[in-house]
């Protein structure tokens, strides 16, 4: 939004009650529509398609009933707003809110800003957490970018609010969200916080390179300019759009000013806080570790090797040999996980590879590997973190 303000999309069944459950929330505009279908987007197009695709006459996708609702980043951040979203319907129910049946009431989060996804994603791992020890069920709703949105008909608008008596087929669960844990992780753990201004551009190119897939080993959160988490401690005010702050028990340890488009910039800088010193002199100084040292040349377990910092996946273990040269050796990284470089050290002519997410230094790969690859990807054990599989 131009003016500062933020919005997001929200299926909660039949949009008369959702709009009148978010408007009740202070700080907030809120629209009905239909969001994320492949028809034209109108209210008899929306509920003659549900019955034709329960007739099985059409796998196009329905859009579902939402509210738009936009907000003040610096008023009520996007977590309260989903709060109410939570509180205010079942989210369990799949294609259906209380005696409304169809894929048109599905309950949905459409994100407007990429930054919004991971916010979203803990927002429903908090209310699943609350579910589960209520003994209630598994939450269906859909996560995904808003591909397409159409403003419903103005006699939709505030419906409710014309219309007292109106029909409402919004229940609830009953289970309030947890409130009490919204800032409960700032306090327990470490993680990043990042602090941007809505209509930043640059902060909004660190949400598209970095935060939309993120996969660290640590918690990332958005969170408005202007407004510090409850029971953090800054060492100084926040000054530049986006800031990303590193915490360790509930105190800033380091920070990053400012996003210049450069990912790799950002990922090494995250490195010099999380890797210990040899690790540092591994990944970010091109040093080696002493062969036949690494705990990984005995892993035998399903699972897979990933970047330390960025938590991508490099190697599988059904990729993983003994080559008896020292370090853990793989005859196959994952697709696009590596990048290649010429290495000219020490007098010797070999081939390095890099985390291609990270950029970090792995190791080396050579031809001298079993079949099917014929190569041998002799890799510093210190530089990858292992994940086994589930039982």
């Amino acid at each position: 939004m131009h003016d500062g303000k933020e919005s997001i999309v929200l299926g909660m069944g039949c949009f008369w009650g959702a709009e009148k459950r978010m408007a009740a929330l202070e700080g907030v505009d809120v629209e009905s529509g239909y969001a994320n279908g492949d028809i034209d987007g109108n209210y008899e197009a929306v509920l003659q398609h549900e019955r034709r695709r329960q007739r099985g006459q059409s796998s196009l996708r329905n859009h579902a009933e939402v509210v738009r609702v936009t907000f003040d980043p610096d008023r009520v951040d996007l977590e309260t707003v989903l709060a109410r979203f939570w509180e205010s319907h079942d989210p369990t129910q799949g294609d259906r809110q209380g005696n409304d049946i169809g894929s048109n009431y599905r309950s949905a989060i459409y994100l407007e800003r990429p930054d919004q996804q991971a916010v979203a994603e803990q927002s429903r791992e908090r209310y699943q957490r609350a579910l589960d020890a209520a003994g209630k069920g598994r939450i269906t709703t859909e996560i995904m970018r808003l591909t397409r949105y159409f403003r419903a008909e103005d006699y939709h608008q505030r419906y409710l609010q014309k219309n007292p008596h109106g029909y409402c087929g919004l229940g609830g669960t009953g289970i309030p969200y947890p409130r009490q844990d919204m800032h409960k992780e700032h306090e327990e753990h470490e993680g990043l916080f990042v602090f941007m201004r809505s209509d930043c551009a640059a902060g909004q190119r660190l949400a598209r390179d970095i935060l939309t897939d993120w996969h660290a080993p640590l918690p990332v959160t958005p969170v408005s300019f202007d407004a510090v988490p409850t029971g953090i401690g800054l060492n100084e005010k926040i000054a530049v759009s986006p800031t990303i702050v590193f915490v360790r028990k509930s105190r800033e340890v380091a920070r990053l000013a400012g996003y210049d488009g450069n990912p790799l910039a950002f990922w090494h800088w995250l490195g010099r806080h999380l890797l210990s010193p040899e690790q540092q002199r591994i990944a970010l100084q091109h040093g080696t570790e002493r062969p036949f040292t690494s705990p990984l040349l005995d892993e035998t377990r399903a699972g897979r090797f990933i970047d330390p910092i960025t938590g991508v996946t490099l190697f599988r273990s059904a990729a993983k040999f003994d080559s008896a040269c020292g370090w853990p050796s793989f005859f196959m990284p994952e697709d696009g996980a590596l990048s290649f470089h010429e290495d000219d050290s020490f007098g010797m002519n070999r081939i390095e590879v890099r985390s291609a997410s990270s950029g970090i230094h792995l190791g080396h790969v050579f031809d001298d590997g079993p079949p099917p690859t014929g190569q041998r990807y002799c890799i510093n054990g210190a530089v990858l973190r292992f994940i086994p599989e589930p039982d």
